[in-house]
Order: structure tokens, then sequence, then C-alpha cells
């Protein structure tokens, strides 16, 4: 079966850089989207950045804009998520998911669109 399993998180101070890893097997993912999203206790899931495997096409959501990168290595079925420049407010659970499926060029945004989750990692920047 699909397996994510994240890694890459812990405390940091603001203005640094941590690099979170999501190991995947079980399947061939050439043909998936990759997503990574973040949680706060209380509040929804939120979209963090995409990547259709295949095409190496991305999103990231304007929060994270210019400061995040996902990205992935073919070799080692391992997508990452860059992230400098870190702030308090991108503390969080972080999730790597997968999605099947998807129509070409397309990367969802809504966590139902994703079939397969991770355990999450969890992030905390401190000030």
């Amino acid at each position: 079966q699909v397996q994510l399993v994240e890694s890459g998180g812990g405390l940091v101070q603001a203005g640094g850089s941590l690099r979170l890893s999501c190991a995947a097997s079980g399947r061939t993912f050439s043909s998936y989207v990759m997503g990574w999203f973040r949680q706060v206790s209380g509040k929804e899931r939120e979209f963090v950045a995409g990547i259709r495997w295949r095409s190496g096409i991305t999103t990231h959501a304007d929060s994270v804009k210019g400061r995040f990168t996902i990205s992935r290595d073919n070799a080692k079925n391992t997508v990452y998520l860059q992230m400098n420049t870190l702030k308090p407010e991108d503390t969080a659970v972080y999730y790597c998911a997968a999605a099947s499926g998807v129509m070409v060029s397309q990367i969802p945004t809504a966590p139902t669109n994703y079939a397969y989750w991770g355990q999450g990692t969890q992030v905390t920047v401190s000030s």
C-alpha cells in the first residue's frame, strides 16, 4: 500500500531554514500529484505547495511563495519542502499527501483531493 513518511521537522528560530522530506513507497508515483499541507490545532488543514511528479510543475501558496520550494527526487522517490526565512506563523504540523487521477496540468489545493497522507512532522518557529 501507499506509504508516505515525513521527516525533517523541528524547532528553529525566525529567519532560519528547514528542509522537510517525504519518502514515498508502495506505488509508482509518476502519475501522481504530491502536496504539502500544514495544520495548526483547531484550524483547517492548509495547502502549502504541490508538484506534479512527472512534469515537475509546481505551485505554492501565496503565504509561502518566495520562501518555500517544493521539489522531488525521482531516484529516491522523495519529495522535499525547502523552507527558508521561516516565520512564527509557519509553526504547524506539516503533512505530505498524494493524489491520483488529477487532470493534466492541475495541482489541487483542497485536502479532499488527496487520498494518501503521511503522519505529519512538527515545525516550530520561535520568535
